[in-house]
C-alpha cells in the first residue's frame, strides 16, 4: 500500500465511523499510519545522512553530526518493532550502526547493531540491506586487520549487490577490496580491482563513486 493509499485509507475509516457506526477497521488503519511515520522518520534519517556525506565531500573534513539523524533511526527501529516488520527493523539497525561507524568512528558499538541488520534482512530476504551491512563489518574487519574476513564481507556484498542490481554500490564496494589487496601485497590485483570499478562507475554516472576510485588509485 502506498503513502497517499494509507492516508486515503484511514480517512475512509474515520467516515465509516462517524456515519455509519463501522469502527472494525480503526486498529488497522492505525497500524498504517504507524508505518507511514515509520517510513517517514527512516527517510528523513537517510536525507540527514546524504546531507553529511555530501558536506564531508564538499569540505574534506567531517562536519558536525546533525543529532536528530541517530534518533530518526531510532524512532523508525522503535516503530517497526512495534509493528513486527523485520525488513523495516533490519533497515533501521543497519542505519543505526552506520551512524555509530562513518558518523562516529565508533566500530565497537556499531558492529553488533550490523550483525543484527544482516541477520534480519537475511531472514526477510532483503538483499540490499544486507549488503550494507556486510559492507560496513568489511570495514570494521578491515579497521581491525583482519583483512581475509573484511575481502569475504565485502566479496558477499558485492555479490548481493549484484543479484539486486545495485551495480554503483557494487563498484564502490571494489575500492575497499583494492584497499585490502594492497594491503595483502596484491598490488596488481588492486589496480585491476579498481579498472573494473572505474568501468561499471562510468557505465551508471557514479560521478562521487569515480572520484573515490580515483582517490585510491593515487593511494595504492
Amino acid at each position: 500500500m502506498s503513502t497517499d493509499d494509507r492516508i486515503v485509507r484511514a480517512r475512509e475509516v474515520y467516515a465509516r465511523v462517524v456515519y455509519g457506526g463501522d469502527s472494525s477497521a480503526l486498529a488497522d488503519a492505525g497500524r498504517g499510519l504507524d508505518a507511514l511515520e515509520a517510513d517517514a522518520a527512516m527517510t528523513r534519517g537517510l536525507l540527514l545522512h546524504a546531507r553529511f556525506q555530501s558536506a564531508s565531500a564538499d569540505a574534506g573534513t567531517p562536519p558536525a553530526e546533525d543529532p536528530a539523524e541517530l534518533a530518526l533511526f531510532e524512532r523508525a527501529l522503535e516503530s517497526y518493532r512495534a509493528l513486527g516488520d523485520a525488513r523495516g527493523e533490519g533497515e533501521a539497525l543497519f542505519w543505526i550502526g552506520c551512524v555509530h561507524q562513518f558518523i562516529r568512528r565508533d566500530d565497537e558499538t556499531a558492529v553488533p547493531y550490523l550483525e543484527r541488520s544482516r541477520s534480519l534482512a537475511a531472514q526477510a530476504g532483503d538483499k540490499p540491506t544486507q549488503a550494507e551491512a556486510l559492507r560496513h563489518l568489511g570495514v570494521a574487519a578491515h579497521a581491525a586487520g583482519r583483512l581475509d574476513e573484511a575481502r569475504e564481507r565485502l566479496e558477499e556484498s558485492c555479490r548481493l549487490r549484484r543479484e539486486a542490481g545495485i551495480l554503483p554500490g557494487v563498484a564502490s564496494n571494489m575500492i575497499g577490496l583494492a584497499y585490502i589487496a594492497a594491503a595483502q601485497d596484491r598490488r596488481a590485483d588492486a589496480l585491476a580491482t579498481l579498472d573494473e570499478a572505474s568501468a561499471i562507475a562510468h557505465e551508471h554516472g557514479a560521478h562521487a563513486i569515480i572520484r573515490h576510485i580515483e582517490h585510491a588509485r593515487t593511494q595504492i
